[in-house]
């Protein structure tokens, strides 16, 4: 006996969804109700933020990133927008949906080869070059590096000289005097008052090698702030003491305060974009042959450069920016080192 041979129409035919059971869209939520405030804190895959709206900077709300957002970097400084649950009661987590474009930028690299930028900090007014005068000694080309990244970051540098009480610090404070930023000494003995009035309403970020003094610096500006303090190793480098960027409310603004570093590489920096940060050195520099390095005869007998006038301003900020060049060029000392 033959079997009857069924006949299938699409209704027969059932379709199992994978993975997603709404279509796809490419429209994308506003989140005009999202709560806006600034990132104070970062620790694996938890971030603090405080609100605009916040009664205090100590109300914090801990949140996480948003799917959406992918790997975009979220760093202390930032700008975010979040929704969810903004109460920042314990137990509770925000979503951080919005990071809002950055008005400044400090950056750097794990050495002078390594293509992977890290942002130290994001939308940070000034920048603090924390450095010992003795113990450890201090290192010029350290400073010159901070200077570089924060001329091109957007960030008005400081070079704060600490240990005063060691050594004089007017010698080292002069290798900068040409390039006209605020020095001011922060030995444990010296008037803080300077300070403060550079950093009033600022957000500022302290950078430096372990044991110069940062954190002893942060608390002295800021006494409640308890930051952990540490000796200086018998081979002349500091104990790191600071392990995460935080940000502490300081003099109507902000303080940063960022773990010790012994490296500050600037793989993503050349000698054009040093100079474009001084208008006077960049018009100069269009003159320049192609190839041009801006170091000057016998390397470049046709820079621009040196057709400014070696005795004006102009002229002596030429051979300051010029040094900078000439540390962006060389081995960094701590590759020297080790």
């Amino acid at each position: 006996m033959a079997r009857a041979r069924r006949h299938w129409d699409d209704s027969d035919v059932k379709i199992r969804a994978r993975g997603r059971s709404r279509p796809r869209t490419k429209d994308r939520p506003r989140y005009q109700d999202a709560k806006f405030g600034m990132v104070v804190t970062k620790d694996r895959g938890r971030w603090g933020v405080v609100l605009d709206s916040a009664d205090s900077a100590d109300h914090r709300v801990v949140c996480v990133r948003a799917r959406q957002l992918g790997r975009t970097s979220i760093e202390v400084g930032d700008r975010v927008g979040i929704v969810g649950d903004t109460s920042g009661r314990p137990g509770t987590l925000g979503r951080i949906v919005i990071v809002q474009e950055r008005r400044s930028v400090l950056r750097r690299t794990a050495d002078d080869n390594d293509p992977y930028e890290r942002i130290v900090v994001a939308n940070a007014d000034t920048l603090l070059i924390v450095c010992a005068v003795a113990d450890p000694p201090p290192r010029t080309g350290f400073v010159e590096r901070s200077l570089i990244a924060a001329f091109v970051g957007g960030l008005q540098p400081v070079l704060c000289l600490t240990k005063s009480d060691l050594a004089d610090p007017q010698d080292f404070a002069g290798e900068f005097h040409d390039l006209a930023i605020p020095v001011v000494t922060c030995g444990i003995g010296d008037d803080l008052g300077p300070l403060m009035e550079l950093t009033h309403q600022k957000v500022c970020c302290l950078i430096g090698h372990s044991g110069v003094g940062k954190s002893t610096l942060v608390n002295r500006l800021i006494p409640d702030a308890h930051r952990a303090t540490g000796e200086v190793s018998g081979v002349g480098k500091g104990r790191h003491t600071s392990t995460q960027s935080v940000a502490i409310p300081f003099n109507d603004g902000w303080i940063i305060d960022t773990p010790g570093i012994r490296s500050f590489g600037l793989a993503h920096v050349d000698a054009e974009v040093v100079l474009r940060v001084f208008d006077d050195l960049h018009e100069a520099i269009q003159q320049c042959p192609r190839g041009c390095s801006h170091l000057g005869p016998p390397a470049d007998p046709e820079c621009g450069l040196d057709t400014i006038n070696p005795d004006s301003p102009s002229g002596r900020r030429v051979r300051a920016v010029r040094r900078l060049l000439v540390s962006l060029r060389s081995t960094p000392e701590w590759e020297r080192e080790h």
